[in-house]
């Protein structure tokens, strides 16, 4: 039986790493490679995390970029314009400006992009992410975390950033790259059950 046929399952999470911590969450139905997105014909709002290599400032020098690979943001974008939800990109991705709206602006669907640092959301570097989202007005957004612009220590006294250039930090390792802290999987949440609301009035 599908996980989207049972009772528990309240979000939909896409295009995750296989180790995910949306998988960890009995409400979240999560789909990794091996599960094909593109499989989800459901109707509950989306949480896309597609990959982004494709679309980086440096995308011309990335590699192991897959054939095909930068179609999946597309198909993202796509998919949230039709039945609503978030798309998570960094934010240098070109998707802005381009595909999506910049920051403060809102697009012709009624979607609009916002700028968050993750490590508000507890993220071990500073990571700084555009947020496409879909369903809702940007004023009935949650509150987001106060700013926090220090620099924490994390395992084994380092202190990391994203690509190690900052300096008296540590390249992040790529699971700490890519990985979604728990306290921005618990804002998702939050928007989309504003999604869902707007969806049943």
């Amino acid at each position: 039986m599908d996980r989207l046929g049972m009772d528990s399952i309240k979000y939909v999470s896409l295009f995750v790493r296989a180790d995910s911590a949306y998988k960890k969450r009995e409400q979240w139905d999560a789909y990794d490679q091996d599960r094909n997105a593109f499989s989800y014909n459901g109707s509950t709002p989306v949480v896309c995390h597609p990959p982004c290599r494709a679309w980086g400032r440096l995308s011309h020098m990335a590699h192991n970029v897959r054939e095909g690979e930068a179609n999946l943001a597309l198909w993202s974008v796509d998919k949230i314009r039709e039945i609503g939800g978030i798309l998570e990109h960094p934010n240098g991705s070109r998707l802005f400006g381009n595909f999506l709206p910049n920051v403060g602006e809102t697009d012709e669907f009624g979607g609009f992009t916002i700028l968050i640092d993750q490590y508000d959301f507890g993220h071990v570097a500073h990571k700084k992410t555009k947020l496409y989202i879909k369903g809702i007005d940007r004023e009935a957004l949650p509150k987001l975390p106060e700013k926090d612009e220090t620099l924490h220590y994390c395992e084994k006294g380092k202190l990391r950033s994203i690509a190690g250039n900052v300096k008296g930090t540590t390249r992040c390792t790529q699971y700490q790259r890519e990985y979604t802290p728990e306290k921005l999987i618990d804002y998702f949440e939050q928007v989309i059950d504003l999604i869902n609301r707007e969806v049943r009035q």
